[in-house]
């Protein structure tokens, strides 16, 4: 492959499947045919190990937190969040509840920023859409088959659709981290494509579920493909097992989203999500956000963190008082 790999291209390949270590018969010209997602991976340095990635990361954190523990930094925070309710016990009360929770603080606190979204399962997006009030906030849905993805991809699709139907103004995905750790590719590729095309042009964050994952070469492969397949963002977890979030997770797809932009251009966004439950856990995101990325993924709306606890602390902490609007 020469030049860019065009985002969407990895789900072209037909039967019969085939991973990342096969390849085709020789082709006319005596050569081995190189899958898409060999030459995508091969864009790429996936030369990582774990002992490193965590070093330099803490060592950017270490190195540059301090200087984003400001009350400026805490009220982008607060714009960052996608306020999530995603328990067995939600019901249409207790989300409608939620919801005029967040309406009643954007009345209350014009002067601050807005979160970035509210995130419920899907049978839950008519009623937050009917009753959401505050401005620009999103609708996201957590979709085809959350947490554990492991549902027919015509389930997958119809639940995407019907979400968007019903109001959704994102959705959330989760790859299926069983076909890719089995070496599957094309499925996981082919799986986001379609999920993407059901999501009628509302922005798709891709789960990698990066506790699953394990190693950081598995992390960057994982972002890699979801990129190529269709993802405007990729986010790191469920919060449904542990590990769940972590900076050395966040670091890997950060510098996977730079060398992406690097190669096309194109600015891919990134979510923390499972765990991220202090204000101190926020800012060292955020600083691994802002030193690989830069600040303009932060102003662009392209960094998020997905979180059910972290907003009634950065509200406390801006206005220096307890208080528990959510």
């Amino acid at each position: 492959m020469s030049g860019t790999t065009p985002r969407n291209t990895l789900r072209t390949i037909h039967k019969p499947h085939k991973k990342m270590n096969e390849h085709c018969h020789c082709d006319h010209h005596g050569e081995h045919a190189v899958s898409p997602y060999e030459q995508a991976f091969a864009k790429f340095d996936l030369h990582l190990h774990d002992e490193q990635v965590s070093a330099a990361v803490h060592r950017l954190i270490d190195e540059n937190k301090a200087k984003y523990d400001t009350d400026e930094v805490k009220r982008q925070l607060l714009g960052t969040v996608e306020l999530t309710t995603l328990k067995v016990t939600d019901s249409q009360e207790s989300v409608l509840q939620f919801t005029e929770r967040v309406n009643k603080f954007a009345d209350a606190h014009p002067d601050l920023p807005h979160l970035a979204t509210i995130c419920v399962y899907p049978n839950f997006a008519k009623i937050v859409s009917e009753t959401l009030e505050a401005d620009n906030v999103e609708v996201a849905c957590v979709s085809g088959g959350f947490p554990s993805s492991q549902t027919f991809i015509e389930v997958k699709t119809a639940e995407t659709a019907l979400a968007v139907h019903d109001g959704a103004t994102e959705i959330d995905c989760v790859l299926s981290v069983g076909q890719f750790l089995s070496g599957d590719y094309e499925t996981c590729a082919d799986e986001i494509a379609e999920i993407k095309a059901a999501c009628a042009g509302r922005p798709l964050k891709v789960i990698l579920e990066t506790g699953a994952l394990q190693t950081a070469e598995n992390i960057k492969r994982a972002s890699i493909l979801s990129i190529y397949a269709g993802a405007d963002f990729i986010k790191t977890s469920t919060g449904k097992i542990e590990p769940a979030a972590t900076p050395e997770a966040a670091y890997v797809m950060c510098q996977t989203i730079r060398e992406y932009y690097a190669l096309t251009g194109t600015k891919i966004g990134f979510k923390a999500a499972g765990g991220v439950s202090t204000v101190d856990d926020a800012l060292s995101y955020y600083t691994i956000v802002r030193e690989i990325l830069g600040e303009e993924w932060i102003s662009e709306g392209l960094f998020r963190i997905g979180t059910s606890r972290l907003a009634n602390l950065l509200v406390s902490d801006i206005l220096g008082e307890e208080c528990k609007p959510f």
